[in-house]
């Protein structure tokens, strides 16, 4: 990567790595909100930078009527705690300038809390206001974290429309051989309710990840999903081959409603969690090796009815094994046949 770009551009590129690296969708939304935190701290300190100089980076002293004297001379890397540890950035360094520069964001006191991890998310789904920012960055730094209300607006600006231009790009050249849908419940405020963010992301047809979508909905209902898959549609994403989720009814209703020709497996994932959580504690070790131990295919099996008959033999000898000692498991954590094995197998 080129030395001219700022480590605000660093860290918005390890934001899109994130939302590419196929990671569940905990851990893609905690992965985003620990880089998303730095991004944000990062843009208040370069944002600072420029306010105290008058002008835009490469600007000219002469174009810029209300420009100081002094100029950029790279960064030097400072540390401060947040509630997911230390987290290092990028302070500017200026030189030839008439009065030192000194951050007004950082300080001595800085406080562990989740306000702007929690502003990041608020962000990326929900757009950021100036109040939002200024509150978070007092309470994640202390009072002594006076930004300017100038540099408040070019945070919320800059952060605004990185996510604004995600969140509505053409989506015609993703094609997708398997879509994952879920929610994940997040707190945005303290003592506040928590809300689902909607998120979908998938394999494509040439294998590799893809983050697609992320949202907020009022509720994880029917009408929240069927507006979120429509959405996808307009921008140009494909019907998949398989959808994968978990058992929401209101999202296996949104698929049936705006995909009714699509394939649709209930997550493995999902599926062994409820099935081991009516399993003693002790028993759950076997009982999970041999649930995943289902969906070894030998290679020199090729999709098609002889790889279904060997995964639906697999199915019925752990449905004989554990449903007499756990009946409340039920008879077998089959899945759907086509998800495992045959494409071309009806849902």
């Amino acid at each position: 990567m080129s030395k001219r770009v700022t480590p605000s551009e660093r860290l918005r590129v390890e934001v899109d790595e994130v939302f590419a690296g196929g990671a569940d969708l905990a851990t893609a939304i905690e992965q985003v909100a620990r880089i998303g935190a730095r991004l944000l701290l990062q843009t208040a300190l370069e944002a600072e930078a420029t306010e105290f100089l008058g002008r835009e980076r490469y600007a000219r002293v002469v174009a810029s009527p209300e420009a100081r004297e002094g100029s950029r001379n790279g960064y030097c890397e400072t540390t401060i705690k947040t509630t997911t540890g230390p987290v290092t950035l990028s302070r500017p360094k200026l030189r030839g300038t008439t009065e030192a520069f000194a951050s007004r964001l950082l300080g001595t006191g800085v406080t562990k809390t989740h306000a702007l991890e929690s502003l990041v998310i608020a962000g990326f789904v929900r757009g950021l206001s100036t109040r939002d920012v200024e509150a978070a960055l007092a309470e994640a730094l202390g009072e002594q974290a006076t930004v300017s209300r100038s540099t408040v607006s070019r945070i919320c600006t800059e952060i605004g429309t990185e996510m604004t231009q995600w969140q509505q790009r053409r989506l015609d050249e993703v094609e997708l051989d398997y879509l994952f849908l879920d929610a994940s419940f997040f707190r945005y405020h303290v003592g506040a309710a928590a809300e689902p963010v909607l998120a979908a992301w998938g394999i494509t047809t040439a294998g590799k990840p893809v983050f697609v979508g992320l949202d907020t909905g009022a509720a994880e209902s029917t009408d929240a999903w069927a507006g979120f898959l429509a959405d996808l549609g307009a921008r140009g994403l494909a019907c998949p081959l398989l959808v994968i989720s978990d058992g929401a009814a209101g999202l296996i209703a949104a698929v049936e409603q705006t995909m009714p020709a699509v394939l649709r497996q209930r997550c493995l994932i999902h599926r062994a969690r409820n099935l081991l959580a009516k399993i003693p504690k002790n028993a759950q070790a076997e009982v999970k090796a041999d649930y995943w131990a289902i969906f070894e295919v030998p290679d020199t099996l090729e999709p098609g009815l002889d790889a279904v008959a060997h995964t639906q033999t697999k199915i019925d000898d752990f449905a004989r094994r554990w449903r007499d000692s756990y009946p409340a498991a039920g008879a077998t954590p089959t899945p759907p046949r086509c998800a495992s094995c045959c494409p071309t197998a009806s849902r």
